[in-house]
């Protein structure tokens, strides 16, 4: 249950990068750039989600703090550093950074949510077991 939400905000997210990015290769930066601002948000939301909710929840039902959610937040920390170097990089013109950075993000990203499909929200959804659906109508709930 959790695994296939979250799993599918993963890939709306992706699916928003992929059009910033054909749009900037388009030549048509503004397009780009409402875009790719569409995918900040996005992203942001989807770790805000799992930090301010879903982790918080595992943590609590589990007594695991040091685990994987606290490397998942690392990780949270260093896309978003790198999302904000392209969203830099973009408003300023430097489309070679912008592709540059965004290449590095993109495998950085793949890996992350590889991790969160694979091990992470099966393992919440284990523990969470039928509370999953309320969790999930709170992650829904979530202002963006």
């Amino acid at each position: 249950m959790i695994l296939e939400f979250m799993r599918d905000d993963h890939r709306a997210c992706d699916h928003l990068y992929a059009e910033a990015e054909s749009a900037l290769l388009a030549k048509d930066a503004e397009k780009a750039k409402t875009i790719f601002d569409q995918f900040y948000t996005a992203t942001n939301h989807h770790f805000d989600m799992e930090e301010k909710e879903l982790f918080i929840t595992f943590e609590k039902r589990t007594g695991m703090m040091g685990g994987p959610t606290q490397m998942m937040r690392y990780e949270h920390q260093q896309l978003r550093s790198l999302i904000e170097s392209m969203r830099l990089a973009l408003n300023e013109n430097r489309t070679n950074d912008f592709f540059g950075i965004g290449e590095s993000m993109m495998i950085m990203l793949q890996q992350h949510n590889m991790k969160e499909e694979q091990m992470l929200y099966p393992m919440i959804d284990r523990t969470l077991g039928g509370d999953a659906e309320l969790i999930i109508q709170t992650l829904r709930d979530m202002p963006i």
